[in-house]
């Protein structure tokens, strides 16, 4: 079976991590940052390809209890009318968060010059640089990432020589927690939906997901000197499953709500995120949408965060599940791998989704 690293390595973004700047030594935003630019007239012009820094509050993402017996119809109408929720009582310990947001501070705090000790290569996945969604901005982002594919050991020993295996060890401590979780989630959303554990086949037997593929950001979106015309990270949908996500107490973190306009997501003691990806989308058969999401920075304060991505094996093919298709309602998406989809969005990015559909929902 291909695993996730191969077929990042299959669909390469070549992304030039070597000229990252060292964001805190930055009095003013350069120009290669700067997302809104001002023409001679002194009329604000917005980049088209960055929709507007205007948010809505009177809107809220729903917030769900893991604990609340009704939560799978919950989930389910936050999956169908938002494509994204919090949840609290998840039974993951707050001494966890404080651990992984330590090695994230303790990487990102390292020198640019250690830092790129551990950069991703070209044809790589796994290590620090930019976003992987770079590539297809002319502007650069206010941010920098690690990413962990399987095992950080490679990466954490440059770091840390003498004590990269107290932070190995948290890293698996959370990627076990988050393997738990998402499993738990899945079968939630998929209950919403009506689909057992007997119709899931590539779930296995008991429905474990044993084979479910996932990788781990960690994302630091420095304090930034003009906030208001840099991105921390641009719109843009996962390709995954489904995506969980812990935020520290800095808020950042925006959703595109149909009809509304940008929401903000605030950062919930306790609370994780969860957002619809687009292979959830494609099982749902469009009842289920990702959701378009993006950070933006803030003048004084440091974000952190850290994704968990979670997808099917990378072999199995995700379609629209049989149970939701009928007279009325065709199978909109062909189906695709993981693997295949990953490529189908370095090629089309925000467009994927529309390449690998059928007909017109």
């Amino acid at each position: 079976m291909p695993s996730l690293s191969e077929a990042f390595r299959e669909y390469p973004l070549h992304l030039n991590h070597n000229k990252l700047l060292d964001f805190n030594s930055l009095q003013e935003l350069p120009d290669s940052y700067a997302w809104i630019q001002i023409d001679q007239e002194d009329h604000t012009i917005t980049n088209p390809n960055f929709p507007s820094n205007s948010c809505h509050g009177d809107e809220n993402v729903p917030i769900i209890n893991l604990n609340d017996p009704n939560a799978p119809k919950l989930i389910g109408n936050a999956c169908k009318t938002w494509g994204v929720f919090q949840v609290v009582n998840h039974g993951i310990p707050m001494s966890l968060f404080r651990d992984i947001q330590q090695t994230g501070q303790a990487l990102f705090s390292c020198s640019t010059h250690q830092k790129l000790k551990a950069a991703r290569t070209p044809d790589g996945v796994s290590g620090y640089g930019r976003a992987r969604i770079s590539s297809f901005f002319p502007k650069l982002m206010w941010s920098e990432c690690f990413t962990i594919v399987e095992s950080p050991l490679e990466h954490f020993i440059q770091l840390w020589p003498h004590e990269y295996n107290k932070h190995c060890d948290v890293v698996v401590q959370y990627e076990e927690a988050m393997k738990k979780l998402a499993q738990k989630l899945m079968w939630m959303v998929l209950t919403s939906l009506g689909i057992s554990k007997e119709e899931l086949k590539w779930a296995g037997p008991k429905g474990e997901f044993k084979w479910a593929c996932s990788a781990l950001h960690l994302n630091s979106y420095p304090s930034c000197p003009d906030p208001d015309r840099a991105m921390g990270l641009a719109p843009h949908t996962d390709s995954t499953l489904l995506t969980i996500l812990y935020q520290n107490d800095v808020s950042g973190l925006q959703v595109l709500r149909e009809g509304v306009g940008w929401v903000v997501v605030p950062p919930l003691p306790g609370g994780l995120v969860i957002n619809m990806g687009d292979l959830f989308h494609i099982l749902s058969n469009g009842s289920y949408p990702s959701v378009l999401h993006r950070v933006l920075v803030n003048r004084t304060r440091q974000r952190f965060s850290v994704a968990y991505l979670y997808g099917p094996p990378s072999n199995v093919h995700i379609r629209p599940h049989p149970k939701l298709i009928g007279p009325n309602r065709p199978a909109l998406y062909r189906p695709v791998t993981w693997n295949e989809y990953l490529g189908t969005k370095a090629k089309y990015f925000n467009k994927a989704l529309s390449s690998v559909q059928l007909c017109a929902t």
